[in-house]
């Protein structure tokens, strides 16, 4: 599953460096290990999204009551990759290095 996701912009910048590997969410909806999170960058000050983004992936999750607080949930990401395909995919079958295919058929590269 994707989930969108806001993100501040002084988050944004350490997840897309490398330097930020970890997400901390309200557990308001069914994250799970091997689903991806769509970042979009928020500007809270503006109230508007810049159009920049970034897809992760999603290595591990804690959400253990001695280590988190009520209703939150922290999730260990992975930068990854989309891949386009011509070919159908089964979504269950990420590869390791975590490139996502990408099968639209309505986009063609410059």
């Amino acid at each position: 599953m994707i989930h969108e996701l806001k993100i501040h912009p002084k988050h944004f910048e350490k997840v897309l460096s490398g330097e930020k590997s970890f997400e901390v969410r309200k557990f308001d909806r069914p994250f799970h290990v091997g689903d991806l999170l769509a970042l979009n960058e928020y500007n809270p000050e503006t109230k508007t999204y810049t159009g920049n983004s970034c897809l992760v992936y999603v290595d591990y999750i804690l959400n253990d009551p001695d280590y988190c607080k009520k209703d939150m949930v922290i999730m260990a990401i992975k930068p990854c990759t989309v891949v386009r395909h011509d070919r159908s995919f089964n979504e269950f079958n990420l590869r390791k290095d975590y490139s996502v295919p990408l099968a639209t058929g309505g986009c063609k590269e410059k």
